[in-house]
């Protein structure tokens, strides 16, 4: 099966399928690319295809690729905190730790880090990248490899993805959402830069709106202040990354609608139905202030103060 599963990018997996079959795997990889693009995907699979004792690789049945691919593998460690924004430099340096530690059952020891790493923690990291163990390999998953060390840098070999062909994006999008139009498909795909994961995402956010948002939706259509205020109180009790969720979710309806008034397409009913009750003037006003408690719940300001900054602003 090699790397199939990964939509497109043929090249790129030629070229790890030729390294593979030689025995010439890196130490470490840098898997760039855009969200949705496919790198825990490519990370998941280069994973299984170090480890594999297969002559194809992966083989995707043997008990090392399906450990992996399961997520149960105890030589595939994935170094990440989702409590903080990047991973805290004294999980790097565990990590440089138990790198000495030899594998308990394959090969290799593979550490994934999915997370952004700050500049302590790629310093830390490259003591290790200047002289790793025979049997280690490194896998960073990154959206903006600008943002690392030059030093960091020079030492990867650098996997950029790219958008697979439309064709086989619309043709796995048409099986995952069968009740998508045509229409909706193709705005997905172009909206989310041909990539396959954010046209699902677009696809999904847009069939399957919660209830929150029909009822944002239908307050701000209707200028219903007293709809609004019900609708945020309750909403006050909620965690904080809860809450980022739903404003990021509002705030992609209205960026629809705006985008709906410019000319442009959307996928959401609600975005289509707020762009025929609100102006463009209208639109940008509440983006703003949705952009600003995103901001301020970030910031840690609590979610009731949020919700009544909401209540006031969009009356």
């Amino acid at each position: 099966m090699s790397f199939s599963s990964l939509l497109g990018n043929q090249r790129l997996k030629d070229n790890l399928t030729s390294a593979l079959r030689q025995g010439k795997l890196g130490h470490f990889y840098l898997i760039c690319g855009p969200v949705g693009s496919g790198k825990r995907t490519l990370a998941r699979l280069l994973s299984a295809a170090a480890m594999c004792q297969q002559t194809e690789k992966p083989c995707m049945t043997c008990p090392h690729c399906r450990k992996i691919l399961s997520g149960v593998h105890p030589d595939v460690i994935t170094v990440e905190d989702p409590e903080h924004k990047t991973v805290p430099v004294r999980l790097v340096r565990q990590m440089r730790e138990d790198m000495f530690i030899r594998p308990n059952e394959g090969d290799r020891k593979i550490y994934i880090f999915p997370q952004e790493l700050g500049l302590e923690g790629q310093n830390a990291l490259l003591k290790i990248l200047e002289e790793p163990p025979s049997y280690g390999l490194f896998l960073l998953i990154c959206e903006n490899p600008e943002k690392l060390l030059p030093t960091v840098r020079s030492r990867c070999v650098e996997l950029r993805l790219q958008p697979p062909p439309a064709d086989l994006v619309r043709r796995q999008l048409q099986e995952e959402f069968p009740r998508a139009s045509g229409e909706m498909l193709d705005t997905a795909i172009t909206q989310g830069g041909g990539f396959l994961g954010q046209a699902r995402a677009l696809l999904a956010e847009g069939l399957t709106e919660n209830p929150q948002s029909e009822a944002f939706v239908q307050a701000l259509c209707h200028r219903d202040e007293l709809g609004l205020t019900q609708l945020l109180v309750p909403m006050e009790k909620w965690k904080r990354d809860a809450l980022m969720g739903q404003l990021e979710q509002w705030k992609t309806i209205v960026q629809g609608a705006l985008l709906l008034r410019c000319g442009g397409k959307s996928l959401s009913p609600s975005a289509q139905s707020l762009s025929q009750s609100r102006n463009a003037g209208d639109l940008k006003n509440i983006l703003s202030h949705l952009e600003k408690s995103i901001a301020y719940a970030q910031g840690n300001v609590s979610p009731a103060a949020i919700c009544g900054y909401l209540a006031w602003h969009l009356r």
